[in-house]
Order: structure tokens, then C-alpha cells, then sequence
């Protein structure tokens, strides 16, 4: 498999093989409906295909790992089957699921909400496989997190806990050019600590690694509209620019069509404008 250039704007589409993910509109529970989700999403432009069979949202129901299994191996096959030279991500903190994905399908993005907290193997797998790796900032588990927002400034403590992580990533083995960061939007963060983060997420992206953001219809842009999930398309779009304003390279989005045409648009009035370091 050959994988994008995370350095360069990307679309990542999201595909839960879930019940219970916060968007109700994203979960795809069969082989038929996946199947039809991602075929949408690459007929749309999207680059990555995230399959993911474990719900991270705030309190989710923590799941044995026989059943994340059968979700994940359902969706990497279906993406296998609908679109084989699109890049797979797969949305997992278990070590053992990227096994049997690479074992069962050949190499994969891992995505881990947890940076490798959440499994001591984590890290050593992905370098013995040499596979592209998403590192998200989070603090507590999925169960947990809400409670753990006291911060003295959030920015310097996100930006230097995945520093230090991918510094951990690459004495292991993992190479720089596949390390990929995530500030972890709406994980263990408040409305507010979200959008002090989003003001400064240039400085993330100064550390020198892709940065990877999901924004896409979480509370921090639906609540503040008084709005639901359903309603937040437009606040998403909105934070989404601006994300790629201060050096993200990937969106992680449900939607799409409307993430694709920000960074054509984006890519344009930076480009053309000769805005090349904004």
C-alpha cells in the first residue's frame, strides 16, 4: 500500500462500525451500508478511509477486543473490496487489532486516540511493521476524560505531550515522515481550552510533523450554536479553514464533499496568493 504524503492536504473519512458514535449519522452496523459509505466517500475525494469499530465519545461503553475486532475487519475489508488503492486508516488503541489488520490486509495508518498510553505495544508494533502512525493528545480514557480538563495552559502541556511522544515514537524505530500528530479536539478539553488550542495550533504544527484534526460536528461548535450533531456542518467547515489557516495538513471529517472543496479552495487562495507560510 502506498501512502499519501501527510505533509500534503488530505481528506480522511470517517466510517464507524459502530452503535454508539456521538453521530448518530456516521454509524454503519453491515457490510452493504460500509461498503456504501465508503464508495460515497472516495467518489467524493477523500484520500484515507478511518475504520474504526471502538466509539471514543465522551463515556462511551468500553468493548472486549473480540468485538472491535469483527467491527474493524468488517470495515478494512469492505475497504479493501470498494476502493483497494485508497489508504486505510484504522481508529484503535490495541495493539492486537493492528496486528491481525496487517496480517489479514496489508499495511495500515494506525490512528490512536491514546499516543500509545493505552497500550504499552503500541508504539514497538507500528515501528516493527513501519506503519504511518496518528498520535492524539487525550488525557483518561474515553470513560473518563471529562474530568480531566484542569490545564495551566493548555497549548505549552498539548504541544509538549506530543513532542514528547513522537520523540518516544522515533527512538523506537517509526520514522519521522510517518509520525502524525492530533491535538485531540473535545478529548479531556473544554469548549473553551478547545478553541485556545485551535487559536494556537500553529505551534503544533511548528514542531515539524503532519498535524491531523477532528473537528468535524463535536460539541465544541454545536453546543455554542445551540444546535445538535445534525447542525453543525457549517461550524465545522468554518473551524476546519481555519485549521488548515494555522498548518494542518489532514481533516478527519463525516462530510466529505465540503472538507475536499475547503482545501481546493484553500490550496488556491494560498498558493495563487503566494500565502505559502500562513
Amino acid at each position: 500500500m502506498k501512502f499519501p504524503d501527510f505533509h500534503t492536504l488530505q481528506v480522511m473519512a470517517i466510517v464507524n462500525v459502530t452503535d454508539d458514535s456521538f453521530y448518530d449519522r456516521s454509524r454503519v452496523i453491515d457490510s452493504l451500508a460500509i461498503e456504501n459509505r465508503i464508495a460515497q466517500a472516495v467518489a467524493e475525494g477523500a484520500t484515507i478511509i478511518d475504520v474504526g469499530g471502538y466509539s471514543s465519545r465522551p463515556g462511551a461503553v468500553d468493548i472486549p477486543l473480540e468485538v472491535e475486532w469483527e467491527r474493524v475487519d468488517m470495515g478494512v475489508g469492505a475497504a479493501r473490496r470498494v476502493a483497494p488503492e485508497v489508504a486505510v486508516s484504522v481508529d484503535t488503541f490495541r495493539s492486537e487489532i493492528v496486528r491481525r489488520t496487517v496480517e489479514k490486509y496489508g499495511a495500515v495508518i494506525v490512528n490512536d486516540i491514546t499516543a500509545g498510553e493505552g497500550d504499552n505495544k503500541m508504539f514497538d508494533t507500528v515501528a516493527e511493521l513501519g506503519l504511518p502512525y496518528v498520535a492524539m493528545h487525550m488525557r483518561g480514557t474515553p470513560q473518563t476524560m471529562q474530568s480531566k480538563t484542569q490545564y495551566g495552559d493548555i497549548t505549552r502541556e498539548v504541544v509538549s505531550s506530543l513532542a514528547t511522544r513522537a520523540a518516544e515514537l522515533e527512538r523506537r524505530g517509526v520514522k519521522r515522515e510517518n509520525i502524525i500528530l492530533d491535538p485531540g479536539f473535545g478529548f479531556a478539553k473544554s469548549t473553551e481550552q478547545n478553541y485556545e488550542l485551535l487559536f494556537s495550533l500553529k505551534e503544533l504544527c511548528n514542531l515539524g510533523y503532519a498535524v491531523l484534526v477532528g473537528l468535524s460536528r463535536k460539541s465544541m461548535i454545536y453546543k455554542p450554536l445551540q444546535t445538535t450533531p445534525q447542525g453543525a456542518l457549517a461550524g465545522t467547515t468554518a473551524l476546519n479553514w481555519e485549521a488548515l489557516r494555522q498548518g494542518a495538513t489532514i481533516l478527519r471529517v463525516h462530510d466529505v464533499e465540503p472538507a475536499v472543496q475547503i482545501t481546493k479552495i484553500f490550496r488556491e487562495y494560498r498558493d495563487d496568493k503566494g500565502f505559502r507560510d500562513l
